[in-house]
């Protein structure tokens, strides 16, 4: 099980700790970098800057926003920082939901998430392997464009640069059975958003055998310290926010995985919590017990105990969310 570091996207502004906390992951041995974007700060650009400042360890997208661009722009940025960096690049894409997509990007949530998905991949993967021009009648990417209000004068064309990799990796942040099934089959890896290290099987019904070489990059927040309950309070706002305030009430993504997860009555009391302005209840809300499942936080042997267990499943890359560099060097200690 390889260890990376998910430095998430910025808030109010840039995080002065990330490149020193991405060099240190580096230095330590750690696999990989993961950026993310959300309405705020891009994924690509922090990104770039991370592979400026280092020579080895991957680059990935936790994950860039399909809504954000056009797949071909998508596949742009990567062919053009996987040249950069030296074919250091993997792909991670979200397609978020409706409340970001129509309310922050202006665009209608598609009515069939699966197949603008899978379009979206699909037009990716002809720019990076460029055969040829792009082509794709598709519902919702349409190479050349063949729109009713279009002139018609569209062109089918292929990439002037060529990509340094064909094959760069492409992963997906998905949560629903059929996403998932899905991404088992037209992706190279999948990012899972909570990850339960004992329940994985039954929360996520996955297949005995998984793709020969697919990645699962689970996210995990981590923390070494005494007090197990003080550690928690970070993951706990993380879930509070993400539970009660990315999504609508009525199409939460994140709420439906809690609740197939055996939280559903907790997740339902966080979102009206979070929607009346009560922000911190929403936080307190969220149950330990969910929060520590997904999470590895406590005292060093408790960690060790807990990322045995993570080992056993099919994780592939265990992407760690932490500001603490000595965190970030017990986790690389135990992975040994």
């Amino acid at each position: 099980m390889r260890l990376g570091l998910a430095l998430g996207y910025w808030g109010r502004g840039p995080s002065p700790a990330h490149l020193d906390l991405a060099r240190e992951a580096e230095r330590l041995g750690y696999d990989s970098v993961w950026t993310a974007e959300a309405w705020g700060s891009d994924a690509f650009t922090a990104l770039t800057w991370i592979a400026a400042h280092t020579s080895r360890i991957r680059l990935g997208t936790a994950v860039a926003q399909m809504a954000a661009r056009t797949p071909t722009a998508t596949a742009m940025h990567a062919l053009t920082l996987d040249h950069l960096s030296g074919g250091r690049v993997m792909l991670g894409l979200g397609l978020s939901g409706p409340q970001v997509v129509e309310g922050w990007y202006g665009r209608p949530f598609p009515r069939s998430p699966l197949t603008a998905t899978r379009e979206y991949v699909d037009v990716i993967r002809q720019v990076l392997r460029r055969e040829g021009p792009v082509s794709l009648d598709g519902r919702f990417h349409s190479h050349p464009y063949a729109g009713e209000d279009g002139t018609g004068l569209g062109k089918a064309l292929k990439p002037i640069t060529h990509p340094l990799r064909p094959d760069v990796p492409i992963l997906l942040g998905a949560e629903g059975p059929k996403n998932i099934a899905q991404t088992l089959a037209v992706a190279d890896g999948w990012l899972p958003l909570y990850w339960s290290p004992e329940r994985w099987a039954d929360v996520y019904a996955l297949p005995d055998r998984l793709p020969e070489d697919f990645l699962v990059a689970p996210m995990v927040r981590a923390q070494v310290c005494e007090d197990v309950a003080a550690g928690l309070l970070p993951v706990k706002a993380m879930l509070g926010f993400y539970i009660g305030g990315m999504g609508h009430a009525a199409r939460n993504f994140h709420a439906d995985l809690m609740g197939r997860m055996g939280y559903a009555k907790e997740a339902g009391r966080i979102q009206e919590l979070f929607a009346a302005g009560r922000r911190e209840e929403a936080v307190l809300a969220v149950p330990d017990a969910f929060a520590d499942e997904i999470s590895l936080v406590g005292p060093r042997k408790r960690i060790a105990e807990r990322l045995d267990t993570w080992r056993r499943g099919p994780v592939t890359d265990l992407l760690v969310t932490s500001p603490d560099p000595a965190t970030l060097r017990t986790l690389a200690e135990l992975n040994t």
